[in-house]
């Protein structure tokens, strides 16, 4: 056998070794994808009282409504694609992001995300390998899950949102509200004219408003928007790290979509 033929022969073996395209491999067992899970909690809870959202993140969508209970739809999913035998692993990281409600009293509600915490510690070694400090530190994890949550409260409620980092929309909520998020976008739907005294203040990026105030550019880079009203009002207090406020007349009371 010629050294063309043996090069000519090995190149048809190994043609005939490799698989077809979009034929699977012997350890491969489908195209990855993302899980997701979806669970809802009531609770209980009278008109008037003040509700409060603590380390939310992802997609925060709070409406009011006519029912004497605060209603929490949840769903975590994976912000990666994993191969289908890895299901269980994904519902591990879905377990360790939980979502709790709490009633500190007939008037106070709640909603906390609590995430897990890694220990970490960073010493500091001499040449003979003696630790003489050590400091834990202890930074949330998020496993890769992303959370959405529809929450929706008596209409007539005090809501409180201390949210990190995503999206915020809070519509047909008549009480005084509250919301504080790190980045992302919010949009607060009011469902009828007012009085209201608004006070929006982002640090790096824009505050747009349907309804009449003055609105300040500070250091080129935030905005703050103010709009006081004499008579008894109510209060919507919105802060943005960076971001937009987005602050939209709806209609008096009742459901309305997003569109």
């Amino acid at each position: 056998m010629t050294r063309r033929v043996a090069v000519l022969f090995g190149l048809g073996a190994l043609g005939a070794a490799l698989p077809l395209p979009g034929a699977e491999g012997p350890g491969e067992k489908g195209p990855r994808k993302s899980f997701e899970v979806t669970t809802t909690q009531r609770v209980p809870f009278l008109p008037g009282g003040t509700i409060r959202l603590d380390n939310s993140y992802g997609y925060l969508t709070v409406e009011g409504w006519d029912e004497p209970e605060v209603e929490i739809n949840v769903t975590k999913s994976t912000d990666r694609f994993y191969e289908p035998d890895k299901q269980q692993k994904a519902g591990q990281h879905f377990e360790q992001v939980r979502v709790l409600a709490e009633r500190r009293s007939d008037k106070e509600l709640t909603i906390s995300t609590i995430l897990p915490v890694r220990n970490r510690l960073f010493t500091s070694v001499l040449p003979l390998r003696r630790i003489i400090g050590a400091t834990p530190l202890q930074p949330q994890n998020k496993h890769g899950v992303t959370v959405e949550y529809t929450v929706r409260v008596p209409r007539d409620s005090r809501l409180v949102v201390h949210h990190d980092n995503g999206y915020v929309w809070v519509s047909d909520v008549t009480g005084d509200i509250e919301v504080h998020s790190h980045t992302g976008d919010m949009i607060v739907m009011l469902p009828d004219p007012g009085p209201y005294s608004i006070d929006a203040r982002t640090r790096m990026g824009s505050v747009l408003s349907d309804l009449t105030g003055k609105s300040l550019n500070q250091f080129l880079l935030g905005t703050r928007f103010a709009n006081a009203s004499q008579a008894p009002a109510r209060r919507i207090y919105l802060r943005m790290g960076r971001g937009s406020i987005t602050i939209k007349k709806g209609p008096p009371s009742g459901p309305f979509g997003k569109d």
